[in-house]
């Protein structure tokens, strides 16, 4: 499966659109309890919003399709993230709802001493619809990026997103997410079975092991996922397998288990792993390549998420990336990626390769 989306040409048609809710973010100062902390810097955060950075980063064409306030945060968002080089017309300004914004503690969120405080209920993202938004432009790229959070914002963001996944010829390939947040599902037992529904309408899909509805895994969720062409199950340090299908000559279709163990990675905040993989993988995807070597993307995409402190990484350049993804076996299982590594150039790599 490759990314063709829209036959037209006109212009507007751009590499992916990743449409979603960003929120201003606040990091703390310092490690320790929200309310200890005593001061935060701003950044932002937002998964489709995060895709679409680091693959304007890359050198692709990306848009974000969203809803902020109007009001200073709202303008700190679309400026942020057109300063990556996204395209941000696509972002409607709401009069009469807020930007969403949150605060999270420095600790991993693998730990139960990791606190994030959500201020999103009621905001201009959650009133996204099918009236208020441009499905044209939406629909505008070879790739349309979608999770699983925007479903949870409220009813009308479901319809919309019902209407997105909806199979119908001329579509672009559909991405998915599915970024099961169980406290934005809180209240709504539905909220697994919305999800399965959803990604049954992708193309492509990702999910994580831990998040795949209780099942034991990756056979497992494909088993209860066939649809989608491609099927990516992330598991964790672990690494990740895709299942995807090939036609052949004869019109029968093969389906193919490709899996790719992780990289040792010397952590700074595990933040934002997850939305870099996606971007790494996607990007090889609008590239052509070989499943194998867009599994290994975004090995390194998450990679560089893993060594910085925040939720966006400066990617690697491509010719490194492409260097990286190109190892034996042997020598890919000997990387061990650190802070500074994307900057590092063909001379730097033997050490890089050196555990």
């Amino acid at each position: 499966m490759t990314a063709t989306g829209p036959t037209s040409t006109a212009p507007g048609v751009v590499d992916v659109v990743a449409l979603g809710e960003s929120m201003v973010t606040f990091l703390p100062s310092e490690p320790g309890r929200l309310a200890d902390v005593p001061s935060f810097d701003r950044a932002i955060g937002g998964a489709e919003s995060n895709v679409a950075c680091v693959l304007a980063a890359a050198g692709h064409s990306a848009r974000w399709a969203g809803r902020v306030g109007a009001d200073g945060f709202g303008d700190h968002l679309v400026e942020a993230i057109g300063a990556y080089g996204v395209d941000v017309r696509a972002v409607r300004r709401d009069p009469d709802r807020p930007t969403g914004v949150y605060f999270r503690t420095a600790g991993d969120r693998s730990t139960d001493a990791h606190e994030v405080a959500y201020y999103r209920a009621g905001s201009a993202a959650s009133a996204m619809s099918v009236r208020n938004m441009d499905l044209d432009v939406i629909r505008s790229g070879r790739v349309l990026h979608l999770s699983g959070i925007t479903p949870a914002l409220s009813a009308d963001c479901l319809a919309l997103m019902r209407e997105l996944t909806a199979r119908r010829p001329g579509r672009p390939l559909v991405s998915f997410d599915v970024n099961h947040r169980p406290g934005l599902w809180r209240g709504n037992a539905d909220g697994p079975r919305i999800l399965l529904e959803l990604a049954r309408g992708a193309d492509l899909v990702f999910v994580g092991e831990d998040e795949a509805w209780g099942l034991g895994g990756p056979e497992a969720v494909r088993a209860a996922l066939p649809e989608p062409e491609l099927l990516v199950v992330k598991q964790g340090a672990t690494g990740a397998t895709a299942f995807h299908r090939t036609a052949g000559a004869d019109g029968t279709r093969a389906t193919h288990v490709t899996s790719v163990p992780a990289l040792t990675v010397d952590v700074v905040a595990a933040v934002g792993a997850g939305d870099a993989f996606a971007a790494g993988f996607l990007s090889a995807t609008l590239r052509g390549l070989p499943v194998r070597e867009r599994l290994r993307h975004g090995h390194l995409m998450a990679a560089a998420a893993l060594t910085v402190p925040g939720d966006l990484a400066a990617p690697p350049a491509r010719d490194h990336a492409d260097r990286l993804a190109a190892l034996d076996d042997d020598a890919w299982g000997r990387l061990r990626l650190g802070p500074g590594w994307t900057q590092a150039d063909a001379r730097a790599e033997e050490e890089v390769r050196t555990p």
